[in-house]
Parts: C-alpha cells; sequence; structure tokens
C-alpha cells in the first residue's frame, strides 16, 4: 500500500500483521524489555519492514536475513523517540492496529521523509476541533468531505506524516495547529495535500494520501535540494 504513494526514489515496505518473535537485535530489545507483548510485536514488525526497506535501498542484509545476523541494523530512537538511521539515509516508520509501515531514501535524493496511517474511522468527538486551525474546519474534514474517507481521521494523518518529516530536522515540538493542510480536493481512494509549517519561515511540504482496507496513509516526501 505504501509503494504506491512514494516517489521512485523512496523504498516503502508494509506488512499486515507482526512478524514471529525473535526479530530484534540485542540493542532494540532493550527498549522495548518489559513493555506488553503487543507492543513488542509491533516495534519489532515495523524494524522488519525498514530492514527490509534498506536491503531494497542498498544499505542492509537480505529481506530473510535475520535481525541478529553480521550486518543486521539496530534501529533505535533517540531522547525525542525519532528513528536512527545509518549514514546517509532517511526514513520513517508508523504502525497502527492491522499495519505496519517503514520508509527510506538515500540522503542525496531525499531531504525530509514522513509517513503515517491510521484506521479509516471518524475521529473521537470533540479532536477535531482541537487539531484543526479555522482554515481547516472551514475545509473537507469539517465538512465531512465526501470521497468515502473519513476526512477528519485524514486530516489527523497528513499531520502526522508532515510532523515526522519536520521535526528529525527541526527538534522544535508542534502543536496539530501549527501543521496547516489543505488537499487538492475529495478523492475516492487518494490525492495529494500541502502541509504549512506555522513556525519559523513558514515551510511548505507536499504529500500524497491513499486509502485502502479501512485505511488511510499518508506520505510528506521533500527532494534533496527543494526550496520549501
Amino acid at each position: 500500500m505504501i509503494r504506491a504513494l512514494l516517489p521512485g526514489t523512496v523504498v516503502g515496505v508494509d506488512a499486515f500483521g507482526d512478524a514471529p518473535e525473535g526479530v530484534l537485535l540485542p540493542a532494540e530489545e532493550a527498549v522495548v524489555a518489559g513493555v506488553a507483548a503487543g507492543r513488542r510485536r509491533e516495534f519489532a514488525t515495523v524494524r522488519l519492514c525498514a530492514r527490509r526497506a534498506l536491503h531494497e535501498l542498498g544499505g542492509g542484509p537480505g529481506p530473510g536475513t535475520a535481525a541478529g545476523a553480521p550486518g543486521g541494523v539496530a534501529l533505535l530512537p533517540d531522547g525525542d523517540g525519532v528513528p536512527g538511521w545509518p549514514d546517509g539515509v532517511v526514513g520513517s516508520m508508523t504502525h497502527t492496529r492491522g499495519y505496519r509501515a517503514a520508509a527510506v531514501a538515500r540522503t542525496a535524493d531525499v531531504a525530509r521523509l514522513g509517513i503515517d496511517a491510521e484506521p479509516d474511522r471518524p475521529l473521537r468527538d470533540g479532536v477535531l476541533e482541537t487539531i484543526a486551525s479555522p482554515a481547516e474546519l472551514g475545509g473537507p474534514a469539517a465538512r465531512g468531505g465526501g470521497g468515502g474517507v473519513c476526512w477528519d481521521r485524514l486530516l489527523f494523518c497528513a499531520k502526522e506524516a508532515a510532523y515526522k518529516a519536520w521535526f528529525p530536522h527541526a527538534r522544535v515540538r508542534l502543536g496539530f495547529r501549527d501543521v496547516e493542510v489543505s488537499f487538492d480536493g475529495p478523492a475516492d481512494a487518494g490525492g495529494r495535500f500541502t502541509a504549512r509549517v506555522r513556525h519559523g519561515a513558514g515551510e511548505r511540504l507536499g504529500g500524497r494520501w491513499g486509502a485502502g482496507g479501512g485505511l488511510l496513509v499518508a506520505v510528506v516526501s521533500v527532494p534533496a535540494g527543494a526550496d520549501i
């Protein structure tokens, strides 16, 4: 699902079920020591997706190689929760119920990358008003949108993808209203959007979204050297 939304310079791998136990490196095991089994499985599966994407990109062991084999890449979150990537690689991960995905690219090709997945169901009552700007409240998310998807949840998903692309570089935490999203128009299964970061120079990040199987997926990919 993720591949259809990504440019050719980005490799994406996803999974609709969890990987078996034992796919984590020791350093990764330490991160999730003592957490609930379900959280551990999603942590492991999304990293297996990432390692497979790195292999396809040319920066990791073969897709069938055990994580603990020589050349396995430990993908550890830093103090801000941002996953660490091999030198020369930019990446992003996401997980929601029944879906895990990772995307990676070379920094020579892509400067910023963020992905997010959410269930295609409405936000809880009152949540839209806390995440949306006045302009967004007058847009399709507030009106119910049309196009067969839950536009309020899609707004949330697009903001998350934009934040994941922006934060690793800026290291400044934003609220949901600090990222304002405009969609190119309702669509049944996908489309484009622009996310404006209402901080500093007011960067504009272009993204794409897709829907299917009860899921919404949004990606933001900024080419290296792009004027944003």
